[in-house]
């Protein structure tokens, strides 16, 4: 085999491995990607649609409910776009500290049709106040 052949066959094995790489990341990244949506833009989907989603709302007061293990809380989270529309949320696990009425959440889970809740496997507190710039008072 002459030297030229050799380099041929070299950069065809280099141009193969990078199309096979590239694919690799971009089906990886797409199909492991995950949707955030608002309560809003969840409620106006078909339920088909909300597998493996998440959302992020406000935790309205009313209707909260900690489970006696305190492994888990039943609660009401609201659009925080501006729109009325609220969804319940079932979850199980630790919850976290900063949990409370008015907090901003960020849940993943999926829809359940039947029970009309949303089964939530993450359950995650945003906590503004602590990033938000101290102003001035003057």
């Amino acid at each position: 085999m002459s030297a030229q052949n050799s380099k041929g066959v070299y950069i065809a094995a280099f141009a193969l491995l990078l199309g096979g790489l590239g694919y690799l990341i971009v089906t990886g990244l797409s199909q492991g990607a995950t949707p955030t949506l608002s309560v809003a833009q969840a409620a106006s989907m078909d339920v088909e649609e909300l597998r493996h989603v998440r959302l992020f709302g406000t935790v309205l007061p009313e209707d909260i409910e900690q489970r006696s293990d305190n492994l888990g809380v039943a609660f009401h989270v609201a659009d925080n776009t501006g729109a009325s529309v609220s969804m319940r949320v079932e979850y199980r696990g630790s919850v976290p500290d900063t949990f409370a009425a008015g907090s901003e959440v960020i849940i993943k889970g999926d829809w359940d049709e039947q029970a009309e809740v949303f089964r939530a496997t993450q359950l995650t507190t945003k906590c503004p106040s602590k990033y938000e710039e101290k102003r001035e008072e003057g």
